[in-house]
């Protein structure tokens, strides 16, 4: 609620969405005259602006979520290119991937401790009665459902595969 000179109160401002602080954090890098930054941060509005795009076609929104589940996919594609740069002998472009990949993923929820994702994972394993791999997928929805944008499933997955393989 917005008080007569439409300020938000304090007790009245909500969490700023990932797409206001990237875009935030590009004005920043701009003004400061960072220009990897600004390249960093301009691939990522880049991928969001994909997902709008693709987004208007089903008329739903782009959520955090949406912006999470794209932010992992570039750092796994850049982790790719970073291991066959340097495998190639270009140590200079393992180098700028690996930038990009600090830079994405200063924007993601911390990652759940291995210790609490392996207890979550015993739980899920035990509310769907999962006994094989033919159930990995309930497992891994349980675990969607509970932890939503902070779950990496590339991780949950290797881990809930171990447990029941």
């Amino acid at each position: 609620m917005r008080n007569s000179n439409n300020i938000p109160r304090a007790g009245d401002l909500e969490p700023m969405s990932l797409r206001t602080q990237i875009m935030d954090d590009l004005k920043t890098a701009m003004k400061a005259g960072q220009s990897d930054k600004v390249s960093q941060i301009r691939g990522i509005t880049a991928k969001i602006k994909d997902l709008d795009v693709a987004s208007r076609v089903k008329n739903a929104e782009v959520t955090d979520t949406d912006i999470i589940s794209a932010l992992r996919s570039m750092i796994k594609s850049r982790k790719e290119s970073a291991t066959m740069y340097r495998d190639g002998g270009r140590p200079e472009l393992a180098d700028k991937e690996e930038a990009e990949i600090a830079t994405i993923s200063g924007y993601l929820p911390p990652e759940l401790d291995e210790v609490t994702l392996k207890s979550a994972i015993e739980e899920a394993v035990a509310a769907t009665g999962a006994t094989g791999m033919k159930e990995m997928g309930g497992v891994m929805a349980a675990l969607k459902e509970r932890f939503g944008a902070d779950l990496d499933p590339a991780k949950a997955s290797g881990l809930v595969r171990a447990r029941l393989a």
